[in-house]
């Protein structure tokens, strides 16, 4: 097989895009978090090295397994968590609740409730979830332009010429006219990086019923609504019907292998996710797989590179990764909010389901995804959508005799 059909560089630069948001924006949260449970330079490092490699296994096993864009990531809501649920446990004990976190997600996977659920989500509302979880990245690009104007003008305007004349590299252009633009204006400062490799750093478990309550718990319930929910709805959205279960129930079993180094939830991706779901990765939805699999790849490069990486990806102006992840996310943006309102007694229900979900409501502790779809689902009741159309009157076609034409003799 030839290098282009291995590695077709719209894929690739999927993939490199999945990971550049993903750590660049999660980064900073996953360290408050490590640090809340008292962890020192080595442990951010594993902490930093196991969740790469977590993530990186499944993206390319589950990809390679269902010849489908499966992108996998660390749970940052979960992150956002324990920054405030972690203080006052010791490492131990959140490496226990890690543990427990994730043998509820295993079995949750196992048991087929999950995908049971997800099976009997009308289309158009988990198509919303999808676009009011992405339209905060799409208005992030323009709302970017009020912190470094050049900069964005400067993508989008690449972006659109490419979209016109070279449509398959416009993402891939946009990325690189932005570094440019960043390293010649100072803002990305190349200099800061130092070159460190990570190393594992094995904690053992310890349990306690208020960690497991107080972190373990919340954890698993944030895990699953917030990130498996839209994650799911991602591959629907696009076309993948890949079997949910067994893709809960390996992230659950990877967490439980690699918790004792860090890694407190890994789940279905939903915003990086769709960077390689959609037409941007590759023209062929079959070949899509391609991208998520070099995702992986790209995780585990981050993985063993560990504080170069971050301090690489931290070098990078913020304003830089939001532009070019709303250029990114663009296309699925649009084919999710046709999907949403295309059909009419869908159409107020999943507007509903937007709205909520874009608001970032939290309640309970949950995310605004899970609470956009459960009012999106009050509504089709209230709404009747739930109601099947009453069949249409039968009509005979011109030529064809009724049944009283054909009880008349001539």
């Amino acid at each position: 097989m030839a290098v282009r059909d291995l590695a077709p560089l719209s894929a690739v630069t999927a993939g490199l895009v999945t990971v550049l948001v993903s750590v660049t924006s999660t980064a900073a949260i996953v360290f408050s978090a490590a640090r809340a449970a008292g962890a020192g330079h080595a442990e951010l490092s594993s902490w930093m090295l196991a969740l790469c490699v977590g993530t990186g296994i499944t993206c390319i096993g589950l990809s390679l397994r269902y010849r489908a864009p499966v992108v996998t990531a660390w749970s940052t809501p979960g992150a956002a968590l324990l920054v405030t649920a972690l203080p006052g446990f010791t490492m131990r004990e959140a490496v226990g609740a890690f543990l427990v976190s994730a043998l509820l997600i295993t079995v949750t996977g196992l048991t087929g409730w999950f995908g049971r659920v997800m099976d009997r989500v009308p289309a158009s509302l988990a198509a919303a979830l999808l676009a009011g979880v992405l339209l905060q990245f799409g208005i992030g690009l323009f709302a970017s332009a009020n912190t470094d104007a050049p900069l964005i003008l400067a993508m989008f305007a690449t972006y659109l010429a490419c979209r016109r004349l070279l449509p398959r590299y416009a993402v891939l252009a946009a990325l690189a006219v932005g570094v440019t633009v960043a390293a010649v204006t100072g803002t990305f400062r190349p200099g800061q990086v130092r070159l460190s490799l990570a190393e594992p750093v094995l904690t053992m478990p310890s349990f306690s019923v208020q960690a497991v309550i107080g972190v373990a718990v919340p954890l698993f319930v944030v895990t699953m609504a917030s990130q498996n929910l839209p994650g799911v709805a991602v591959l629907r959205n696009d076309g993948y019907q890949v079997p949910v279960s067994p893709l809960i129930t390996w992230t659950g079993v990877v967490n439980v292998v690699l918790a004792p180094l860090g890694v407190f939830g890994l789940n279905l991706a939903a915003i990086t996710a769709a960077i390689c779901t959609g037409p941007q990765a590759h023209p062929d939805p079959r070949r899509r797989y391609l991208a998520s699999v070099w995702a992986g790849a790209f995780y585990l490069v981050v993985g063993v590179f560990g504080a170069t990486i971050t301090s690489l990806l931290a070098a990078l102006p913020a304003v830089l990764v939001l532009g070019i992840a709303g250029i990114g996310l663009l296309a699925t943006i649009g084919s999710s909010l046709t999907t949403a309102v295309r059909d009419d007694r869908w159409r107020e229900a999943a507007v509903v389901t937007l709205l909520a979900t874009a608001s970032g409501v939290e309640l309970l502790g949950v995310g605004s995804a899970f609470w956009g779809l459960i009012a999106g689902l009050l509504t089709a009741w209230a709404t009747g959508a739930f109601r099947p159309h009453p069949a249409p009157p039968q009509v005979p076609a011109p030529d064809t005799p009724s049944p009283t034409s054909r009880a008349i003799k001539p």
